[in-house]
């Protein structure tokens, strides 16, 4: 298992390279931070190559697909979860979970309800203690809301009781948390837990939606939809979510040389433009996405 000397290092490291992207945009440069999901096909590779590649920032684990009621059902699709604790590196990369995702059954039935969650994911993956952690000793950095089914009820109690764990970790490191909302706004998930103001980054999914998708017919849609979204939080850091491959999803892919001379100018002139998230590893080994735009990111 990897050692907490070791994830300490990772996170001082990953505090070294990450720039702050608000005054990173504000001076005109390029943030060059891209997100990624990793853990839902064994042939994506191990997280250790996602890590260790020099294209991602963040990686994100999915998913946490069962929580709430006492239930809970981590779903890695074909990685063995014990593998994953040692790939866990001294990178400079953040390492988070992903809670929820488009196939599971989750869902917090009161404020009680979303204590017990924070509870259950402090001890289990993050600076807290169990006889039983999926990853063993590795300590995540945080969670990422990808709240797609139920109801939208607590996120707003769960996301201030997971903060409120920042300071307790080894070394006082803060629990980061991110969210994954639809480009629609507001998200009718997440939008009252947004509201908190307590999410660091927010990587909204412009794609399966075709009205605020980008495409070169529909770029004013998509220029208001990411200015609604990036002046509705101006205390996190906003990205632009797009899928790796025209497969990945159904709908929102843009070609690299798309994104970067025409859809990444508009929204990299938000203040707390952040960078891209890509749906997702698998994907992009397939494509070599994130290769080919990292240089206008």
């Amino acid at each position: 298992m990897a050692s907490l000397w070791r994830l300490e290092l990772a996170a001082a490291m990953c505090g070294a390279l990450i720039l702050s992207s608000s005054s990173a945009a504000a001076a005109g440069k390029k943030t060059g931070q891209i997100t990624v999901y990793w853990g839902q096909t064994a042939a994506e590779g191990r997280l250790r190559e996602a890590c260790g590649s020099g294209l991602y920032t963040t990686v994100i684990v999915s998913f946490l697909t069962g929580f709430g009621g006492g239930r809970y059902k981590l779903d890695l699709a074909g990685h063995d979860r014990g593998a994953v604790g040692p790939d866990v590196n001294p990178g400079g990369v953040l390492v988070l979970l992903s809670i929820g995702g488009g196939i599971g059954r989750y869902s917090l039935a009161s404020k009680a309800d979303a204590k017990a969650v924070a509870d259950h994911l402090w001890d289990f993956y993050l600076g807290g203690r169990s006889k039983s952690r999926p990853f063993g000793d590795a300590v995540l950095d945080g969670i990422d809301f990808d709240i797609e089914l139920g109801r939208p009820a607590h996120y707003d109690d769960l996301a201030r009781y997971l903060k409120a764990y920042s300071g307790r970790k080894p070394g006082g490191k803060k629990v980061w948390l991110t969210a994954a909302p639809q480009c629609p706004f507001p998200d009718r998930m997440l939008g009252e837990a947004l509201r908190t103001g307590v999410f660091d980054r927010v990587h909204v999914q412009f794609y399966n939606n075709p009205a605020c998708s980008y495409r070169a017919s529909n770029a004013a849609a998509f220029a208001a939809a990411w200015r609604k979204w990036a002046s509705s939080l101006p205390r996190s850091s906003v990205y632009l979510g797009l899928p790796a491959a025209p497969g990945a999803a159904n709908s929102g892919y843009v070609p690299p040389a798309a994104l970067a001379g025409e859809a990444l100018p508009i929204v990299q002139r938000s203040r707390n433009y952040g960078g891209v998230m890509l749906w997702s590893r698998y994907w992009d080994r397939r494509t070599g996405y994130s290769k080919k735009i990292k240089h206008a990111v």
